[in-house]
């Protein structure tokens, strides 16, 4: 599989896993379920999909990749953090599965973390050879 295969498909599953937890946040009730909230998703995830879909193996699409991919990482690092998943949430339906998601969205996110770097450390200029006389 083609590096950039892989970085596509990471990031496309960063994005479903991280919309799958905001409908999760909007549901348990830690979220509002407003207008505000559908327009920031619409920017973040646009956005999110034109640098993985629209600008793959280039540097811009790289670090958008990896400001997507560090937005996954503190969405599960903030749930996670001392109350971040309450009692409430906990006793609910839904429980078992907020959680796998957001597990699965911190896991995700650092793999494209690492490549996102990976990718943007492949675009270190060198110093062009001086031809000899």
């Amino acid at each position: 599989m083609k590096y950039d295969g892989t970085v596509t498909i990471t990031s496309l599953l960063a994005i479903l896993l991280t919309t799958l937890h905001l409908a999760g946040d909007i549901v348990l009730g830690m979220a509002p379920g407003n207008l505000t909230t559908l327009w920031a998703l619409v920017f973040v995830v646009g956005v999110w999909l034109y640098g993985t879909l629209l600008l793959p193996g280039r540097r811009a699409g790289y670090i958008i990749l990896l400001l997507g991919s560090l937005l996954g990482l503190v969405i599960s690092a903030v749930h996670m953090k001392g109350g971040g998943i309450g009692a409430g949430v906990l006793r609910s339906e839904g429980a078992f599965f907020f959680v796998w998601i957001l597990l699965a969205l911190g896991a995700s996110a650092a793999f494209l973390l690492v490549l996102a770097v990976r990718g943007l450390l492949g675009f270190r200029r060198t110093v062009p050879r001086q031809p000899s006389q």
